[in-house]
């Protein structure tokens, strides 16, 4: 039995998830989260085969999620679901060792047959996500990255320094690198620019 966990903020559309791979005889959906931080200790619990998660969802998103389930060393494999082909997002998930990344357009027989692959150790990551993975770089390195993602939290430069262990002139150094790099006035536009493209 395969046991999965189903991670959509949208309340209908992960209903309706769970209900038609239920239909499938070799599945069993052990737990449903609304929001990341769900998912995170519903895996945590129940040690399902599969964790199907969504992209945007509140308080911590699924790459967030599939980044902390890498660091836990959790067997769990993740399947990310997206409506979003930006290229940030697939590098992110790559670099989180996901095993699926497909679109929700899909069937649910494709979603079903790509889980049954994954659970093997296969990878799936859909064609159309993948080119468009390849069609622009990220110019930001990991520590510029972090910063940005703590400013889109709100954190001032002190709160930042403080939870990198870095000076507050070191975190300014960082994000006028990164306004730099992607030609950004500020500091809002600069975040708003990355999360636009799915680098944070």
């Amino acid at each position: 039995m395969i046991r999965i966990v189903i991670a959509e903020d949208q309340r209908i559309l992960r209903g309706a998830l769970g209900t038609l791979l239920e239909f499938e005889e070799d599945f069993e959906i052990v737990g449903q989260a609304a929001n990341g931080e769900e998912a995170l200790r519903l895996v945590r619990e129940f040690q399902p085969d599969v964790c199907l998660m969504d992209i945007e969802m509140p308080v911590k998103s699924g790459l967030d999620v599939a980044e902390e389930m890498k660091r836990d060393g959790s067997s769990c494999k993740v399947i990310i679901l997206t409506t979003f082909a930006r290229p940030g997002y697939f590098e992110r998930a790559m670099k989180a060792g996901v095993y699926g990344y497909l679109l929700k357009d899909g069937s649910i027989e494709e979603l079903a047959e790509a889980i049954r692959r994954v659970v093997k150790g296969k990878r799936e990551y859909d064609p159309e996500l993948m080119m468009n993975a390849y069609h622009e770089d990220n110019p930001l390195t990991e520590r510029e990255q972090e910063v940005l993602r703590l400013a889109a939290e709100g954190k001032t430069y002190k709160e930042i320094a403080k939870q990198l262990f870095l000076s507050a002139g070191t975190v300014r150094n960082y994000m006028s690198e990164a306004l730099q790099k992607m030609e950004a006035k500020n500091k809002i536009e600069a975040i708003a620019l990355a999360q636009e493209k799915g680098w944070i």
